[in-house]
């Protein structure tokens, strides 16, 4: 296990943490409707979960509404169970195999929420970054033990390790802080 390895792959999956974070930010939308807001959405399919986007075609009407046309008329009760029940706040309105989503205006309390779900994606983005960082930790410490490095490499490593820990949660607490301006501005 090389020093400089070992750091590029947990950089790289704390990026990972990151991207996934963004990812899961872009389903809280704000003002207009999107497609991207029912991404996260997983619906019981075929005896397994599936995403949305696998059983049925999202288009976005107006911009305050959208369209879910599942394919699969036995899948339409699963969907519309599936949207109701995430943490989106969404009531479709089913009309044959065809699902009708008006986004309703966002009033304070629901711009509240939004943020504490935003809050709560951010808290989970960081525990993996932590989790990362743990594994970097360990990979050190057995290294250490088994002899491949010194104690003084593993306490620079260490720092490094520590160091884009550090600089990776303070980019995620940013990405927080302007999602949620954008949420709270009206």
């Amino acid at each position: 296990m090389s020093d400089a390895t070992n750091i590029d792959d947990l950089k790289r999956r704390m990026e990972g943490a990151i991207s996934s974070f963004k990812h899961e930010l872009m389903g809280l939308r704000t003002g207009r409707a999107s497609a991207s807001l029912l991404e996260p959405i997983t619906v019981e399919a075929y005896g397994s979960t599936v995403p949305l986007n696998q059983v049925a075609n999202i288009a976005v009407p107006e911009p305050r509404m959208l369209s879910v046309s599942v394919w699969d008329k036995s899948m339409v009760n699963a969907v519309d169970k599936a949207i109701r029940e995430s943490s989106l706040g969404l009531n479709p309105i089913t009309d044959g195999t065809t699902l009708r989503i008006p986004l309703p205006e966002l009033n304070e309390e629901r711009r509240k929420e939004l943020v504490k779900i935003a809050h709560q994606y951010a808290e989970q983005a960081r525990v993996a970054v932590r989790h990362v960082r743990r594994d970097g930790m360990e990979g050190l410490k057995k290294a250490e033990k088994d002899s491949e490095i010194s104690q003084d490499e593993s306490r620079i490593a260490s720092d490094k390790i520590q160091k884009l820990t550090d600089g990776t949660i303070g980019e995620i607490d940013k990405i927080l802080a302007a999602k949620q301006a954008e949420i709270m501005q009206v």
